[in-house]
Order: C-alpha cells, then structure tokens, then sequence
C-alpha cells in the first residue's frame, strides 16, 4: 500500500507516492536486526540512495546500519517496528527530500566536496539553497554523495549536438530530440557556489515565475480544509521547526505559514504551548519579535495570548500561579498586551481554557496588576502622584516618570514563603 510523501498532505490524489516501509526482525539477543525489506523502493520513490534512509534510521535510534545493495538488504540493528521506522521517515523526508519553499518532492542533492556544502534545488519551483549540514547524516552523504549523473548528461548533450551538426550538414532539420536542454537544468558544477542563490530576492524572483494559477491552486487546497485541520497544520509547522532547532530565527517564516493558513489570530495560542513552559519571563524576552508579529494592532491575537497563558498556568500552576501578576506585566511591557484588552480581559472570568476555579484564582492573583493598571492610566493623565494600594498584605506603587510598579510586603501575617506571589523586579 503507497503513501503520500509527504504525509502532512491528506489528498488521496496528491501525485507523490512511495511505498509504506516493510520491516522484517531477525536473529535474537544480541543479534538481532531489522532489515528493510522494501528500502530500494522506498529511496527510489524519493530520489535518494537507499543508503541515506537507512543511516537517518541509524543516526536517530543511535545503532549501527549495514547495505549490502548487491543482495538488496539495508538493515538497521535492534528490533524496530515498521511503523516506529515510517514516522522516522518523516523526519527525513522533511530534512532532506522535501522543497522549503514549495514543499514538493522534486529535488535533487548537489555535494561541493572542496566546500564540504550540500545544495539543494527543486525542479518543481527553481529554489536553490544550502541544506543544514548539522545532522549527522551530512557528514555520510558528504562521503558518500549521490550519483553523479552530470556526466552522463554532458556526454548525452555532446552526442545531440553531433547529430545537430551532421543533419545541418546534410540539410536536414534537427528533430525536436535533438534540441539541447537549457544550462540551468544540465548544470552541475561542483564548485558552483549554491549559497549566492538563497538571497531573498533571488528566491522572491523564483517564486514569481510560478505561475498564478499554480500558486492559487496550492493556496486553496488548504485554505478549504477546516479551521481545525488548518490549526494542526500550523501546529505541525511550528512543533518541526522547533525540532530542527530552526525556530529561533524562523519569526518571519511562521508569519507565512499563518498566513497562509488564515490561522493568524490564533497563532499565539500554538506559540504558547509550543515555544514556553513555566520558565515563561525569560522566553517572553527570547521570543518578543515571533509574538509581536501577530499581536501587534490585534487584539483578537492577544486575547488568545492570554488564553494560552492561562492554559500555561494549568499546566505549571505551582510555579506560574504565583507569579501571574508578573507575567502579565512582562508581556504589557514587552508590548505583547494592551491595556484594554487586559482590562477586558478582567471583567469576566470564562472557563473557556481553564476550569471555572483555576480562572478565578488566575484572576484573584491578577487583581494587584489590573487594579495598578487601572491607576497608572489614571495618573498618566492626572497629578502623577503615587497612589498606594493594599490587597492581600501588597503595598502596589506606581511611579508615573519610571513608568514601574512595584510591590512591597507590608506586615505580613502568613509565613515568607507567600511573599513568593509577589516576589516581582517589581510586577
């Protein structure tokens, strides 16, 4: 039974297929492996040496791999089910088969052994570009490039042009055979330099020439499905991202997808499940430019912001539920919340993401900060004088120059550790 190449796409009549991975246990103990039986198929259908897979297979579960290509057995030592192994070869299909810019299949690997560089191109959209050569697997495809069929096609080319020039010797035309194929598809120097072509604007020029319709038809295809299969795939987009260590530096790229995906009101709820945990300040500050790209003059996005915050606190609730009035600070003075919607935000306890009760211990512990807040935009506009507020044993004052609110324990009746809630830079 064949597969789509890329899994990710649910069309049963998506073009690209390969066959589902068979897998075959033999020997025991120590010696036991698995071999794959079907692996030639399998890299046949996605213009790889089956050798490549089979290392990925390697490299990932940390065991040795054997290719006896003469007999057809690639194998993998340990007991590994068939299953276990095809979601694995996602992974590679997304690493090292799949188009990151139009994510078709159509690509070919070329090795640049003075460089030691992978490049990377795609027939089906012209991109051009470097593979990350971090994976393991890179420095095994260095040693063991691909077949090199430029040769080949030089030679072919040369013949045609023979015959070329015999047959307008005799008088005849050349046949539309014989017509040579233009240098951008033939060419393949090894000392061709693939990094002068992942510009953004040779990439940008790249994708013009795609045409409209072609580029309408990809759009729709997902645009159709519905919001919750467009949600997973953003989700899907970002969680790979992450495990490709790519997310740091991809803020732009996620904006794309979203976008493409008609997710991006949504976009930071995903952002926060995938991207923060109970160590949320200091990602706050790590990842401020992803947020702001979806949040910034939106307040449908920061609402969902907030719904992932408190999705967050479910998760981390003795660590985050103390220190929500600092949260919410953070994200105000990283411009990732305004203050109406935060405001808003406060009137009304829902139990939209979290239960009835955590919701309202959420919004207790944010009172001090809501109701600072409320003063601050006050002051901003009055007097400017310090005003003093007490709640649960917190002095709150707001300085209107500094622009800071700060919290001190006033008297307090409990033990030091509640002084944790409040244990702010200053909320």
């Amino acid at each position: 039974m064949s597969v789509n190449v890329n899994r990710s796409v649910l069309d049963q009549f998506y073009r690209y297929k390969m066959p589902r991975i068979i897998a075959k246990v033999e020997g025991k103990g120590n010696g036991i492996k698995t071999v794959i039986v079907n692996m030639t198929d399998v890299a046949k259908s996605l213009n790889r040496p089956p050798t490549y897979p089979t290392k990925f297979f390697g490299c990932e579960l940390g065991a040795q791999t054997q290719f006896d290509a003469k007999n057809d057995r690639f194998i993998v030592n340990g007991s590994h089910e068939a299953n276990k192994l095809q979601d694995m070869l996602d992974g590679f299909i997304r690493k090292f088969v799949l188009c990151p810019e139009c994510d078709n299949p159509e690509t070919d690997l070329h090795i640049n052994a003075k460089k030691q560089t992978i490049g990377n191109s795609c027939k089906a959209c012209g991109y051009r570009g470097m593979l990350d050569t971090r994976h393991k697997l890179c420095t095994f495809i260095l040693r063991n490039p691909p077949e090199d069929t430029g040769s080949a096609k030089k030679k072919e080319k040369k013949s045609k042009k023979k015959d070329k020039e015999n047959s307008s010797s005799d008088g005849e035309a050349a046949s539309h055979n014989d017509i040579d194929a233009p240098d951008a598809v033939d060419r393949d120097d090894d000392d061709e330099d693939w990094a002068e072509e992942t510009t953004e604007e040779a990439q940008q020029r790249r994708m013009e020439e795609i045409s409209t319709h072609a580029k309408n038809l990809t759009l729709s295809e997902d645009l159709e499905k519905p919001l919750e299969e467009r949600v997973n795939l953003f989700y899907n987009f970002v969680k790979q991202k992450k495990e490709d260590c790519a997310v740091d530096f991809s803020d732009k790229e996620i904006l794309a997808e979203a976008e493409r995906l008609d997710v991006k009101d949504t976009a930071p709820l995903i952002l926060t499940e995938l991207l923060m945990d109970e160590n949320i300040r200091d990602q706050i500050k790590k990842y401020k430019r992803h947020f702001l790209r979806f949040t910034h003059n939106n307040k449908k996005a920061q609402k969902y912001l907030l719904g992932g915050f408190e999705c967050l606190v479910k998760l981390h609730q003795s660590q985050l539920l103390p220190r929500v009035p600092l949260v919410l600070k953070d994200l105000y003075d990283a411009d990732l919340l305004e203050e109406d919607v935060i405001l808003a935000w406060a009137e009304k306890v829902s139990k939209k993401y979290v239960s009835k009760e955590l919701a309202k211990e959420i919004h207790a512990k944010a009172a001090p900060f809501v109701k600072w807040l409320k003063e601050a935009e006050e002051e901003s506009e009055g007097s400017g004088a310090d005003e003093e507020e007490d709640e649960d044993n917190v002095e709150v004052v707001y300085s209107a120059s500094a622009r800071e609110l700060k919290v001190e324990t006033v008297k307090p009746e409990k033990p030091a550790e509640e002084e944790d809630d409040f244990d702010i830079d200053a909320i």
